[in-house]
């Protein structure tokens, strides 16, 4: 079994942006998962952060995020999303890819994780372009006892009739659907957004996270209403496929009850 944690959307702003259009206090909300994950007994093998890192894509946001996730225990995988810029980003984590993609792959546990970026400067939607696809194709030709799992900021657009702005264009992703057919996918590990969502999509499991800095009321069917929330999942890959379950953190719930480990192991 490969344990992972699968975080999205941190819009890291530093403070002294004075970001306008932050809706919680993201930095905070990232030490605070930092200090989480480092908690857990066993460690995750590994950690994913899907994309939008920052609010605005600046250097000095970028090295904040550095900061933070400096201390995190487990190996960290990142995507970039929308709300990224390649040139702050590889500044920091990067250097030498100036304004170039950010894509990779990596042996974790026991799964192949492969990363593709699918910003596309000045646009809400994303997009792969060739250059990603080729990478996807060679990569997907390694490692081929392992299973594989996609990191990508947009996940697939699955609906034809949903606004446009909310996935990879329908040129990407029906090029990437051709790619996948007939390879072990354990997943795609998407955000953008902002809701716990887990979709099938040709038997592909794409699991969305609402991320840590907000999150939207899917009883509101007619604006897009932005409410309080943030969380993140907690991954386990097992022989028989993906397990996923949505850890909440952000409003902190009160605890009502505690039943302590030693009644939990006497149930039957």
């Amino acid at each position: 079994m490969t344990r992972f944690v699968h975080l999205t959307d941190l819009h890291i702003s530093h403070p002294d942006l004075n970001d306008p259009h932050l809706h919680s206090d993201t930095p905070a909300t990232l030490r605070r998962v930092v200090e989480v994950i480092n908690a857990m007994e066993p460690q995750p093998d590994f950690v994913v952060a899907s994309g939008d890192l920052t609010n605005h894509g600046d250097q000095q946001s970028y090295a904040l995020v550095r900061e933070i996730m400096e201390p995190l225990k487990a190996p960290l995988v990142m995507a970039l999303g929308n709300h990224d810029k390649r040139d702050g980003f590889n500044a920091v984590f990067a250097p030498g890819l100036a304004d170039a993609p950010y894509f990779h792959d990596a042996l974790q546990g026991d799964l192949h994780v492969i990363t593709l970026d699918s910003s596309v400067p000045g646009k809400v939607a994303g997009a792969l372009d060739d250059a990603q696809f080729e990478f996807l194709d060679a990569a997907l030709e390694r490692h081929g006892d392992l299973a594989k799992l996609l990191v990508i900021h947009h996940p697939p657009r699955i609906d034809p009739a949903a606004l446009a702005w909310g996935s990879l264009d329908a040129a990407s992703s029906a090029r990437l659907a051709e790619m996948l057919k007939g390879q072990r996918v354990a997943g795609i590990l998407s955000g953008h957004v902002h809701v716990n969502r887990v979709s099938h999509w040709h038997g592909i499991p794409v699991v969305i996270s609402n991320g840590l800095h907000s999150t939207i009321d899917l009883t509101e069917t007619r604006d897009l209403r932005i409410v309080e929330g943030t969380g993140f999942g907690l991954c386990e890959w097992h022989p028989s496929g993906l397990s996923v379950s949505f850890a909440p953190l952000d409003p902190t719930a009160s605890e009502l009850a505690r039943i302590d480990r030693a009644q939990l192991k006497s149930f039957e």
